[in-house]
């Protein structure tokens, strides 16, 4: 589980936009572009088991991820995994989530153990061992970047699309990826590897 920003127009880096010039050209001028203020929260759970996202989750505008939010997420999350997978279930969900204050919290601590959620421990600043930081979000966002959408609906619909286009595949490699990271991070004794 994790979250990102996703933007209305999240401009283009300077390599997708390079231009073949000949030596003696004039450089093009580059004018700085800022992020758009259109923006969604974006929280996204997947079980490389399923090989799918199980839950997106768009957080209304106004509203803050707080203990009580995130608690009702899980709830959510819990309701798929017994519906999608209700034999695996049965066995626990080992869940790995990062240190951010609503994850941490102690009301979110109990909601996790009433559900019999076994939470990993995740080493403080460590977008390494987070599998959508380095597998699922680039892909996404490189998909999104310098695209203009003009409204919410649209960033949400092109982020659903790129999603559902993942092959079954997808989700569980960026977990068997997790395994050599967190193996690397614990011989450097937790430092940051990427």
């Amino acid at each position: 589980m994790d979250e990102t920003w996703l933007y209305h127009y999240d401009p283009e880096a300077k390599q997708q936009s390079m231009e073949w010039q000949h030596s003696s050209s004039p450089h093009p001028k580059k004018i700085r572009v800022k992020k758009s203020t259109g923006k969604i929260f974006t929280s996204i759970f997947f079980w490389g088991g399923i090989k799918m996202a199980l839950l997106t989750d768009y957080l209304p505008k106004g509203q803050t991820i707080n203990a009580e939010y995130y608690s009702s997420l899980l709830v959510q999350l819990e309701d798929i995994l017994k519906e999608k997978r209700s034999r695996k279930f049965t066995k626990g969900v080992l869940f790995l989530h990062d240190n951010a204050l609503a994850h941490r919290a102690l009301a979110t601590q109990k909601k996790l153990v009433y559900l019999g959620f076994q939470c990993l421990d995740y080493p403080p600043y460590s977008p390494d061992l987070a599998p959508l930081d380095y597998h699922l979000f680039p892909g996404l966002k490189k998909q999104l970047k310098g695209r203009h959408f003009s409204s919410i609906m649209e960033v949400i619909a092109a982020a659903e699309t790129w999603l559902d286009r993942q092959p079954s595949e997808f989700f569980l490699s960026g977990l068997q990826k997790l395994e050599p990271r967190a193996m690397k991070c614990t011989e450097l004794h937790g430092e940051y590897i990427e």
